[in-house]
C-alpha cells in the first residue's frame, strides 16, 4: 500500500499541523517550517532481495551430553513466546533425562535449527504439517506430549 501511495503521488494528512524549527529562535516566524507529521519527509522503500540468508546455529560436536542437556533445558524455558516456553519446558522436564545422544541431537536441531518458533508450535499442535527434516522420533514424542492424553495441568514451567 505504501508503494501505491508513493506511486500515485498522493499524500495524506494524518493528525494535525506541527510547527518544526531547526533553529531555536522564539517569535521569529520566518525560520519556522510547517511539517505534516513528517509526511513531507521522503520515504525510501527498497525492493526485498529474492533470498535472505538465515543465520545458522553453530554445531557443537564435541559438547558433552550432560552439558548439552543443561543448555537445552535453559533454551527450552527461554523461547520468547509463552506457548513454547510451557510446551518445551514441560516436555524437557519429562523426557530429556532419558534421551540418548541421538534423540538429544534431534531435539537440539529442532529447537535451534528452526528460525521461527511459531513453526515449532504449529507442527507440535498439528496445525501445519511437519516438514520431513523435522518429522522424527522427537517430534512424534513432542506431538504426543502436546496432545496431553492424561489431561495434566501445565499452567507454569516446572521447577528446576
Amino acid at each position: 500500500m505504501l508503494r501505491q501511495l508513493l506511486n500515485q503521488g498522493s499524500r495524506r494528512t494524518i493528525l494535525r499541523m506541527q510547527t518544526f524549527s531547526s533553529k531555536a529562535t522564539i517569535g521569529d516566524d520566518k525560520n519556522k517550517v510547517k511539517v505534516l507529521n513528517n509526511a513531507d519527509v521522503p520515504i525510501i522503500d527498497y525492493e526485498d532481495p529474492d533470498y535472505l540468508p538465515l543465520p545458522e546455529y553453530p554445531l557443537r560436536p564435541d559438547e558433552p551430553l550432560e552439558v548439552r542437556k543443561q543448555r537445552l533445558i535453559y533454551q527450552s524455558r527461554k523461547r520468547g513466546m509463552l506457548e513454547n516456553d510451557l510446551i518445551l519446558s514441560t516436555f524437557v522436564a519429562r523426557y530429556l533425562k532419558d534421551m540418548d545422544a541421538k534423540l538429544t541431537a534431534q531435539y537440539d536441531q529442532l529447537i535451534n535449527g528452526v528460525t521461527n518458533d511459531w513453526d515449532i508450535y504449529y507442527w507440535a499442535t498439528n496445525v501445519k504439517p511437519t516438514p520431513p527434516e523435522h518429522d522424527n522420533d522427537v517430534m512424534r514424542l513432542l506431538k504426543e506430549h502436546v496432545a496431553n492424553s492424561k489431561r495434566e495441568q501445565r499452567l507454569c514451567q516446572p521447577d528446576l
